[in-house]
C-alpha cells in the first residue's frame, strides 16, 4: 500500500493531539477533542477544517465553458464571473463519476473543485474526453484549503480579509487578502451552515490555520476534523461520493436530478438520464430515522418486507436533532415519506421510518435570509 500523503497542516494537527486515521489516500484528523463537542461548536459558533486533501483542477482557453459543459451536468453558462455551482460529472450510462463544485472566474477560466480519493480518476476522465481548444490543469498540490464554518464564521473572517463578506452572496467568490495572503473566499461549505473555504498557497497554511483559530477564540471556533464534518454533511443531506453515491449509482436514483440540465444540450451522459426520467428509477436515496434507539451505520442491510433491499449509505446518530438517522437505496415502490422499513443492526431486525430531508435546516434557511 502506498503511503498516505500529507497535508502541510499535518505537523499542526499532531500538535493539537489530534486522531489521524486515513482518508482517501491522506492522513487526516477525524476529531481533537470530540467529534459531538467539535459539531456542536460548527452549529453554534464555528470550526476550523483542514480539507486541503481536495482536489483542484484549473481549465483555461476559448473553449473552456464548453469543456465544462460537455464533462458536467449542471449549466454552467448560467454562471456569472465570481459565482460557483454544485454539479457532477456522469459516465455514459448515468452512472457518477464525482460531484464537483465549478467556479467560475471569467468566459477562459473554470476552477473545478474535487474529491480527494478521486483527484487522478477525475483529471484522466476530463483530459481523455477533451476535444476543445481548453486546457486541464491539476493543480491541487498547488492549493490549501481550509473551511470556516459556522454562524459566527463572518464575525471571525471579516477582521482578518480585505473582502466585504456581506456583500459576497452564498455561492459567490471574490479574490483578496486574508491574514495578508493572497485567496480566493469563497462562500460555501459542507455542514449546513453558514460559512467560508479558503484556496491559498499551501506554503502558508500554518500562518492562516493559526490567525483564524486565534482570532476565533473569542467566539467560541475549534478545529474540527472529519468525524465532526460527515455528522454536519449529513444531518444537511449533502452527499458523500464512495458512500452515497459512486460508479453503481445513477445521478436521478441519488435524488440530484436538479443538477441534472438536459436543455443544455449535450453532456457526457445526458441520453442514458434522459432515458432513466422518461422510464423512472428502480431505486431512490431516501432518509431515514430510527423508531428506537439503535443506531443505523454505514452499510448495515436495510429489508423490506423481510427481504433484504439494500444497505445504510450513511448513518449516525444525529447530534443536533438527538435521534439517529441514515440515508439508504430503496425500491422506488417503497420510497414514499412515512413509509416504515427496518435496517440489521447487530443481526436484529430496527425499525425505521422514512423522512423529508434534509433533517437539518439553520435557522436563516427556514425563514429565507442566507
Amino acid at each position: 500500500m502506498p503511503a498516505s500523503k500529507k497535508t502541510p497542516l499535518y505537523a499542526a494537527h499532531k500538535a493539537l493531539g489530534a486522531r489521524l486515521i486515513p482518508f482517501g489516500g491522506w492522513e487526516m484528523p477525524v476529531e481533537y477533542g470530540g467529534i459531538a463537542r467539535e459539531h456542536t461548536a460548527v452549529r453554534t459558533a464555528a470550526g476550523l477544517f483542514d480539507v486541503s486533501h481536495m482536489g483542484e483542477f484549473e481549465i483555461r482557453g476559448p473553449e473552456a465553458l464548453g469543456l465544462v459543459q460537455f464533462i458536467g451536468t449542471n449549466d454552467a453558462s448560467t454562471l456569472r464571473d465570481g459565482q460557483a455551482q454544485y454539479s457532477a460529472m456522469a459516465y455514459p450510462q448515468g452512472a457518477v463519476v464525482d460531484d464537483i463544485l465549478v467556479y467560475r472566474h471569467n468566459a477562459e477560466h473554470f476552477m473545478l473543485v474535487v474529491n480527494a480519493a478521486n483527484i487522478s480518476k477525475d483529471f484522466e476522465w476530463i483530459d481523455s474526453h477533451n476535444r476543445l481548444d481548453a486546457s486541464v490543469d491539476n493543480v491541487s498540490d498547488e492549493t490549501a484549503l481550509l473551511a470556516l464554518q459556522g454562524p459566527k464564521a463572518a464575525d471571525i473572517l471579516q477582521p482578518l480579509t480585505d473582502v466585504r463578506l456581506a456583500d459576497l452572496a452564498y455561492y459567490h467568490f471574490r479574490r483578496g487578502k486574508v491574514l495578508n495572503v493572497d485567496a480566493i473566499i469563497s462562500r460555501t461549505g459542507y455542514t449546513g451552515e453558514d460559512g467560508f473555504e479558503l484556496y491559498f498557497p499551501p506554503e502558508t497554511s500554518e500562518s492562516i490555520w493559526t490567525g483564524i483559530l486565534d482570532a476565533g477564540a473569542p467566539h467560541g471556533i475549534l478545529p474540527a476534523g472529519l468525524g465532526a464534518r460527515n455528522t454536519l454533511r449529513l444531518e444537511a443531506k449533502l452527499l458523500l461520493y464512495g458512500n452515497d453515491m459512486d460508479g453503481t449509482t445513477s445521478l436521478l436514483e441519488a435524488g440530484l436530478g436538479w443538477i441534472v440540465k438536459f436543455e443544455k444540450g449535450e453532456f457526457i451522459g445526458r441520453d442514458a438520464l434522459i432515458k432513466q426520467k422518461q422510464e423512472g428509477v428502480k431505486h431512490r436515496l431516501v432518509g431515514f430515522e430510527m423508531l428506537g434507539k439503535d443506531i443505523a451505520r454505514d452499510h448495515y442491510p436495510v429489508f423490506v418486507h423481510g427481504r433484504e433491499a439494500g444497505h445504510v449509505t450513511s448513518g449516525s446518530p444525529s447530534i443536533t436533532l438527538n435521534k439517529n438517522i441514515g440515508l439508504a437505496y430503496l425500491p422506488s415502490e417503497h420510497a414514499s415519506i412515512g413509509t416504515t422499513f427496518h435496517v440489521s443492526v447487530r443481526s436484529k431486525l430496527s425499525e425505521a421510518r422514512i423522512v423529508r430531508t434534509p433533517f437539518y435546516k439553520r435557522i436563516a434557511e427556514r425563514s429565507g435570509g442566507l
